[in-house]
């Protein structure tokens, strides 16, 4: 395990035990690093210019978050305290089907409105990159706190392509969606995402997406899709998912894997065994959750999908018109929207996180039930006119997981984590702050459902593998130095529903390409983070 003793630099972490992110059996030794890779670990390793005392202090790789929604945060505040005190040296955005690249000038400011509530819309904000490429510089240039991993935005494509349509694309769109999908990947994206229950994705079959999942596999990606259902179809669309990857040949991600809502209670072991029978046949496939019950997304989320064909302002358009209200109320209360994953909608489980306007500042925090209940009105008139004043831009708690679920998942054999963490609003999901301390404090130390060496591959080695990665994701000679070091008795999750932005108790130290970003548990505003890309055709991304 020792290396060569060479020139005295960098940083040693003097009686750390290590966890490698493979899964193998932590063991004590010493690890320096310099010029922004592990150069030597073993008993006595050379000395450095910087000394950290690590004794009863685990180091491991870097937590990689394979699902982040940190497309503007990144750039807009750089220093990213949510995810760098939390451990995190790498984010995969371009999630769900919606980002802002690719992008002209005609989508661009239809996907700032329509997810400003998952990202913002900051004022004065510089939109200097139309492409792929051009937005993977921005972040170079910008210099933020971690690394990123991009993924080609599916419903993006639809839109540049064939606009808000709710229909399948002709063979000219459907080449301009396979033309625009490769240029990305070929500028760094690692994979493609779509969004099957937000607009325009909704609106695509499975045959086109077998057909730009053939593109991603062509270039060494995978397909990480927000699927169909998460509620009463759920396990069919989880195995529409399965079936894409079969015909495609595609590798696959499945994005947030729950089993949510009153109709999935106790049922993750039919979703699993799904899972397991596509593995056994050869499908490469691999899972990510949050450990959390509630989800988070945004209230326009929960419309049906032709109550937002045509884009935002066709959608605000319809709002207000009595006879599409009656029919999205019909459809909400009654029959169960595709937007509320076939689940007839119960609004004592939606609450408010944030809202664009701030008039509306006084919602936030209550349920849609109760703001109806002081009004006078039905959920379904609060629910309408709240996105009509805030011009879509509301985001919501949806109280609708089962622990037993989210236990089951979390042990199996292709499981990852991702945060999906929504930054803005006044009170978001306490999983963009505290994710990766929850489950080593919640689900490693005080449940044992998972052995720290498990639960650390799931954050570090086997994400790692899935974006393909090039020396990240262990603690090995000559691999970079993305780490963390924690106290495993002390780490743990302070945010709350209440307090969502509360950095996490018991990491101590975090490096990013060989860079403290987080000293003595606080944040030291370094930016040494950059886009990690695809170089080439299967190529690792560096």
């Amino acid at each position: 395990m020792s290396g060569t003793h060479s020139d005295v630099k960098g940083t040693v972490f003097r009686g750390a035990t290590v966890v490698d992110g493979t899964g193998a059996g932590r063991y004590r030794a010493d690890v320096r690093i310099a010029d922004g890779v592990i150069v030597e670990l073993g008993d006595s390793v050379g000395g450095a210019a910087r000394t950290v005392d690590a004794d009863g202090l685990v180091l491991a790789p870097g937590f990689i978050d394979m699902h982040a929604h940190s497309d503007l945060a990144l750039l807009n505040e750089p220093e990213h305290p949510a995810k760098v005190t939390q451990g995190v040296t790498c984010e995969v955005l371009g999630q769900d089907g919606l980002s802002y690249a690719p992008v002209d000038d005609t989508t661009l400011p239809a996907l700032r409105r329509q997810i400003a509530g998952w990202n913002g819309d900051p004022a004065g904000f510089d939109w200097d990159w139309r492409t792929v490429g051009g937005y993977l510089d921005r972040l170079d240039r910008t210099g933020p706190a971690v690394n990123a991993c991009y993924l080609v935005p599916h419903g993006s494509l639809r839109m540049l392509a064939m606009g808000w349509e709710n229909r399948a694309p002709s063979e000219a769109e459907l080449d301009r969606m396979r033309e625009l999908l490769a240029q990305g990947l070929a500028e760094g994206a690692v994979g493609m995402s779509s969004g099957l229950t937000y607009t325009p994705g909704m609106y695509a079959g499975t045959e086109e997406l077998v057909e730009l999942c053939r593109v991603v596999a062509g270039y060494g990606g995978f397909h990480a899709p927000h699927q169909r259902s998460y509620g009463a179809g759920a396990l069919e669309g989880y195995a529409e998912m399965v079936e894409i990857a079969r015909r495609s040949g595609c590798p696959l991600h499945l994005t947030h894997a729950t089993m949510n809502f009153g109709v999935n209670q106790g049922r993750a072991g039919e979703l699993l065994a799904l899972v397991d029978r596509a593995l056994d046949e050869g499908v490469d496939l691999t899972l990510d959750s949050y450990p959390y019950l509630p989800g988070s997304t945004t209230l326009a989320a929960l419309l049906p999908g032709w109550a937002t064909e045509g884009g935002p302002q066709a959608t605000l358009a319809r709002l207000g018109d009595p006879a599409a209200r009656e029919r999205i109320r019909y459809e909400v209360e009654e029959k169960g929207s595709d937007g509320c994953h076939g689940v007839v909608t119960d609004w004592a489980t939606i609450q408010l996180s944030g809202v664009g306007s701030p008039g509306l500042a006084d919602a936030v925090g209550r349920t849609v039930a109760e703001l109806a209940a002081e009004q006078g009105r039905t959920g379904t008139e609060v629910f309408l006119d709240l996105l009509i004043r805030d011009e879509l831009a509301t985001t919501i708690l949806q109280h609708v997981g089962h622990e037993e679920n989210v236990r089951a998942i979390m042990r199996h054999r292709a499981h990852t984590v991702g945060s999906d963490g929504l930054l803005v609003g006044a009170r978001p999901h306490p999983r963009a702050w505290g994710t990766f301390p929850r489950y080593l404090a919640r689900y490693v130390r005080e449940l044992g459902v998972l052995t720290l060496e498990e639960a650390v591959a799931r954050m570090t080695g086997r994400p790692a593998a899935r974006l393909r990665l090039h020396r990240r994701g262990r603690i090995a000679a000559g691999y970079h130095a993305d780490l963390v070091l924690f106290d495993p008795e002390r780490v743990r999750d302070t945010a709350t529903f209440e307090q969502p932005r509360r950095a996490a108790a018991g990491i101590e130290h975090v490096y990013v390409n060989g860079t403290a970003v987080v000293e003595g548990g606080r944040a030291t505003g370094a930016r040494p983070g950059r886009a990690l890309r695809r170089t080439g055709r299967g190529a690792e991304a560096v």
